[in-house]
């Protein structure tokens, strides 16, 4: 179980953010905002894949005026990303957008800072403090050599005391870089000292695989830490990719309760009756279309697989030319192994409409003594084909009795 740390409360439209609040998922639109039906069509995308926010750039009168109709007619709350101008950010308000991203690298006027951070105060709209690493101000380079975890922290700190000074506090912060390890320690550091929510991401993470695997190193140790209050995986990528990665990360975290599927699938083995790699992948893409909040497991063999994936709410294994679907590590169906998919998708949807004790109770009686006939059969005709015995006798050779200090174990 993760402990959150303690922060204060805000809203982005009716998003919580800090608090009790759940930790939202948030992506970034790459449609010209002017093109308002482009844009629109970008956000609800984003939407159905897990984004509980998007944020748009807001770089030109065009992307401003478009706003207003973009705002109008988005599922989720909207945030303009704002940088140089600030009447830009005066724009957005005005068009009204949920929220507004500041740069403090490069709108540093302390006054025009003050006179936005008034209008969102009049309009009860937050910003965030947007520090990055890619931007940081030239003062601050100078002061640290390069992008420190200290030089982001004491950009954000002098950006908050600015909106503290008209009396606003409805802001997040961010301290991003591209750099895992000093993503992490920036935010450790900014955690110490404030308590308003922060927003997590590691900046410019690149293309698939790679700018994945960054990000939820950097995301996922803060999380497990209770720091973090809202996330954004900046991927070279689909933004879509982004919020369905997101909120997968949450949900395996079990910081978000489970809106999509998560198949799991054995490594396969010298007993794998199918080739597991195909079967997974042909059912990943299936079932994804259903949008089945699932746990489902493929597993290669109906000797081990049922039991390592008891906890799956669904899943099918291998054995003798045949697939043995089971529910939470029961045995209910047996059916024919061209027939795997299918079948998990049928039962997924049954599963999904009736619960787990009403398909268990729906079980084929005779589909568990079919499975324990399949699997006798293979282990007389496969014998010890990992070599699993084996091993064991090697290490038992390896490590005599007499080798062993009871006392220290």
């Amino acid at each position: 179980m993760i402990t959150r740390r303690k922060t204060k409360e805000i809203f982005v439209g009716d998003i919580g953010i800090g608090g009790e609040h759940p930790i939202s998922v948030q992506s970034m639109t790459t449609t010209k905002t002017s093109d308002v039906d482009g844009t629109l069509g970008q956000i609800y995308e984003l939407a159905q894949n897990g984004a509980d926010i998007v944020r748009v750039t807001c770089n030109n009168i065009d992307a401003a005026k478009g706003l207003v109709s973009i705002c109008k007619r988005s599922p989720v709350p909207i945030i303009a990303d704002i940088h140089y101008q600030y009447k830009l950010a005066l724009g957005a308000v005005e068009a009204g957008v949920d929220g507004l991203r500041l740069n403090p690298g490069n709108i540093r006027d302390e006054k025009k800072i003050k006179e936005v951070a008034i209008a969102c105060r009049d309009s009860n709209i937050p910003i965030r403090i947007g520090v990055n690493a890619g931007s940081l101000d030239k003062d601050l380079l100078k002061k640290y050599g390069e992008a420190t975890p200290e030089s982001l922290v004491e950009s954000a700190l002098t950006e908050l005391r600015y909106l503290e000074d008209v009396d606003f506090n409805n802001i997040k912060i961010s301290v991003k870089h591209s750099n895992v390890n000093s993503m992490i320690d920036s935010y450790r550091l900014l955690a110490d000292k404030v308590d308003y929510p922060l927003h997590l991401g590691v900046t410019e993470a690149g293309p698939l695989p790679g700018g994945l695997i960054k990000s939820v190193a950097g995301i996922s140790s803060l999380l497990k830490e209770g720091i973090g209050d809202t996330i954004r995986l900046s991927l070279t990528a689909d933004p879509v990719e982004e919020a369905k990665y997101g909120r997968q990360l949450l949900e395996y975290l079990e910081l978000r309760d489970r809106k999509n599927l998560d198949l799991i699938a054995c490594p396969s083995c010298g007993r794998a009756e199918v080739d597991v790699i195909d079967v997974a992948s042909k059912a990943q893409a299936a079932l994804e279309k259903e949008g089945f909040p699932l746990q489902v497991a493929v597993m290669g063999c109906v000797v081990n697989g049922p039991g390592e994936a008891r906890s799956a709410d669904l899943g099918i294994a291998a054995g003798k030319g045949r697939g043995h679907l089971f529910i939470k590590g029961e045995v209910v169906k047996v059916v024919e192994e061209s027939e795997m998919v299918n079948a998990l998708i049928e039962e997924g949807r049954l599963l999904s409409e009736q619960g787990v004790e009403a398909r268990l109770a729906a079980a084929d009686k005779n589909a568990s003594k079919i499975a324990e006939e399949d699997v006798k059969f293979l282990l007389n005709n496969q014998g010890d084909i990992n070599n699993l015995n084996i091993k064991k006798k090697t290490v038992t050779e390896i490590i005599s009795n007499e080798d062993i200090d009871e006392e220290n174990i």
